[in-house]
């Protein structure tokens, strides 16, 4: 058996954990990966198309008579059909490129009938020669794929390894030392795409060593203070449902925390409030905080914070360029103020911000928030405080990662309120964490922006946090980002 002591030196000793470390904001996904390459393909299908039609009628291509066109945009078109078909935008855990060469060449013969198929008609429809229409289909998908070959391939080589360096595999810990936890890991733990990184029980005193090769670290103290915490993708309770209470309390005491928690449980004649049943792999959990991760929500949410951040650094660099410039001139210091602060999962990051204050004055644990006529604040400080401009260069950490556009704010480790800590004074406050932090939300729409000087200022902030978390979704960031600049230049009263 372990005792808390021997359980905390093994927690400190133990560096030899193969987690995939934590992605910054969130895990990378497979089928993220997929959709990507499938984007790729398309466009680069259609830059062949265009270039084959630019050189086979030696004119503009928009000037491209429709009876020619048809046979390389229908028999491309039935290309990429058969390619989804066959799946070749699906990575398995550990795919083989050979496996996916051969699957990719597989497409291209089973499309090669529909060419000529797709020629023939084009023909009568045209009343062009079939032998010109067959050819040029024909030719459309051998030449895109052997683009498809390449790329495929390539991509499954990438995937590949990936998966064998953990990108795409889910950290997980598990909260019980029970028969239940030996089944989950027994069924997970071989295919590749869970990372058990340890166990830890309230009990200690009663547990083993380890379960299949995966250590008990300790009690529920070490665990809510494990330094790789942040580097967790989900807390999972092994416990049976005849132990209800114990369950409760486990839930209770875990869920104050910003990671996911799940319950891997017989969930016959239990019930809690608030709980989403979904599966790890095959196994069945309820959510008890936090909610299954939508791999194509995470992948176009990545893809709307790249271009829209790249368009606004493009749009706003003037604006940038100048505030760079009075900031230098008026005082002596760095241009960028950079602040330790908590995002998602609570990883800490560095935030960028146009410097403010006076170089001496400036307060990287927040300790005591900005005030009206504050006078750390320099006169430039000032004005891009109450433009919000100070807050433009965190383009570059929604681009690096570290942030999104929308999202809760991100506060300052350490930030007070009052004399007392901020994340202490609310007890959902972790729940914020769960997702990327963001440079506008919904809580800065509805006025609840800048420094929080009392209890219930937190509490309403964090109440508008947890309600954009579990309404988020295209449009409502859409809507977000439109009201931002509206929501700034009507606020008169808020000190920023």
């Amino acid at each position: 058996m372990l005792s808390a002591d021997t359980a905390k030196i093994l927690v400190e000793k133990t560096n030899t954990f193969q987690g995939r470390r934590a992605a910054r904001g969130a895990r990378i996904f497979r089928s993220g990966f997929a959709k990507a390459l499938e984007i790729f393909d398309f466009f680069a299908v259609a830059f062949l198309m265009a270039v084959t039609l630019r050189i086979y009628i030696a004119d503009r291509l928009l000037s491209a008579d429709l009876a020619i066109t048809m046979p390389f945009a229908f028999s491309a078109a039935a290309l990429w059909w058969v390619a989804r078909e066959n799946d070749l935008y699906h990575f398995t855990s550990r795919p083989g490129p050979l496996k996916h060469f051969l699957n990719t060449l597989g497409a291209i013969v089973i499309a090669m009938p529909l060419a000529i198929v797709i020629g023939f008609l084009v023909s009568g429809i045209s009343a062009r020669p079939w032998q010109e229409t067959v050819g040029e289909a024909t030719y459309m998908v051998a030449s895109a794929g052997v683009i498809l070959l390449i790329t495929h391939t390539i991509s499954a080589a990438i995937v590949k390894r990936l998966s064998e360096a953990g990108f795409f595999s889910m950290n997980i810990v598990v909260v019980g030392a029970t028969k239940q936890a030996k089944i989950l890991i027994n069924k997970l733990k071989s295919g590749g795409d869970f990372n058990f990184l340890g166990i830890f029980d309230d009990r200690l005193s009663r547990a083993p060593k380890e379960i299949n090769g995966v250590p008990v670290l300790g009690d529920l103290e070490t665990l809510m203070e494990w330094e790789k915490l942040p580097t967790i993708d989900r807390v999972v309770i092994t416990v049976s449902s005849a132990a209800q209470e114990r369950v409760l309390q486990l839930t209770e005491k875990l869920r104050t925390m910003p990671n996911k928690l799940v319950l891997a449980i017989d969930m016959q004649g239990f019930e809690v409030d608030g709980i989403t049943i979904g599966n790890l792999g095959a196994f069945p959990v309820a959510y008890v905080s936090g909610s299954p991760e939508d791999a194509k929500r995470a992948f176009w949410k990545r893809v709307q914070d790249l271009v829209i951040s790249i368009i606004a650094l493009i749009l706003i660099s003037p604006i940038m360029i100048l505030t760079a410039i009075a900031i230098k001139l008026e005082s002596k210091g760095p241009v960028f103020f950079r602040q330790k602060r908590h995002g998602f999962n609570n990883q800490e990051f560095y935030c960028f911000k146009f410097r403010s204050m006076f170089t001496d004055q400036c307060d990287y644990q927040a300790a005591q928030q900005v005030v009206q006529d504050d006078p750390r604040v320099t006169k430039v400080g000032k004005f891009i405080r109450k433009t919000s401009i100070d807050e433009l260069p965190q383009l570059f950490n929604v681009i690096l990662g570290d942030m999104s556009l929308v999202g809760p704010r991100p506060h300052a480790i350490g930030m007070r309120t009052g004399g007392d800590l901020s994340e202490k004074l609310v007890s959902d406050y972790a729940h914020r964490h769960r997702i990327k932090p963001g440079i506008t939300g919904w809580a800065a729409i509805h006025g609840s922006r800048g420094p929080v000087h009392t209890p219930e200022e937190v509490e309403e902030r964090v109440q508008y946090d947890i309600e954009y978390i579990e309404n988020s979704g295209l449009w409502m960031d859409l809507y977000i980002i439109m009201m931002t600049i509206p929501s700034l230049l009507g606020d008169k009263v808020k000190i920023r």
